[in-house]
């Protein structure tokens, strides 16, 4: 991929073509991220600029202030170009501010933020969103472990790698040898598994083949009123919230927290 940023190595200040180039590109890479016909969802696509006055102008023509239509124009043919499907009537704003708000997906070069919306709700994709789960009972192979969305499913269970009853093979991310502490040997070696749901917006909590009755136990002990839920279904996720405990086997508990 052609690095527009090699031309800026120096600091010496882009022209107005410049900055436009840098800038598409930004977008350019935010919206690849909106596969999976994620992108028929895209309400707005707004920019935030940050400048000082005498950068103002650049900016400015940067991105054709003077007929914004133009600057949509080709955002819609950067979306066009990776067949994103981007509804009609999507709007493209610019807000000039003195300081950046908050989730605002920002390049480091750029003194721009982005921000994708999809039904007034920034898009879930666009964002970088990340979890810990922190281990309060029992012994795993890390006492703290970070998942971020989208990265696929995050199995849990006995031992690291493991070898499923139909023959596959599963990586179990967040590992409970049973080396470490002899009540592991309760903890399935296909106990349950996390998943990132896109639609929602959350991490959800899925037992596994060894993680339902009438084996193992996966259950939830919630933040919010201390009661607890138990998984009974591979189908049926839970919805996980902060400060939220899973508790696998009755010998394992994890507290989980958005970051």
């Amino acid at each position: 991929m052609f690095d527009f940023f090699k031309k800026n190595k120096e600091n010496a200040p882009l022209d107005a073509k410049g900055l436009r180039e840098e800038i598409f590109q930004f977008i350019k890479e935010e919206l690849q991220q909106l596969d999976g016909g994620e992108g028929k969802y895209l309400k707005a696509l707004e920019l935030f600029v940050s400048v000082k006055t005498e950068e103002l102008f650049s900016y400015e023509t940067a991105l054709y202030s003077a007929a914004p239509e133009k600057f949509q124009e080709e955002v819609q043919r950067i979306a066009d170009n990776f067949a994103l499907d981007l509804p009609e009537g999507w709007k493209l704003m610019v807000h000039y501010v003195n300081e950046f708000p908050e989730g605002v997906i920002q390049r480091a070069q750029l003194k721009v933020g982005l921000v994708l919306k999809s039904s007034g709700t920034p898009v879930i994709a666009a964002v970088s969103l990340k979890a810990s789960l922190k281990l309060v009972t029992g012994r795993a192979e890390q006492e703290v472990y970070e998942i971020e969305a989208g990265t696929g499913r995050i199995n849990m269970g006995r031992e690291s790698n493991v070898q499923g009853s139909d023959g596959s093979f599963r990586i179990n991310t967040i590992a409970f040898p049973a080396e470490f502490q002899e009540s592991n040997k309760y903890i399935s070696r296909q106990h349950a598994h996390l998943e990132w749901d896109q639609q929602q917006g959350c991490f959800k909590l899925y037992a596994d083949e060894g993680g339902v009755p009438p084996g193992n136990k996966t259950k939830v002990r919630a933040a919010k009123d201390e009661t607890t839920h138990k998984l009974n279904s591979t189908q049926i996720g839970y919805t996980l919230k902060t400060g939220d405990q899973i508790i696998l086997a009755d010998v394992a508990v994890l507290e989980f927290t958005m970051l």
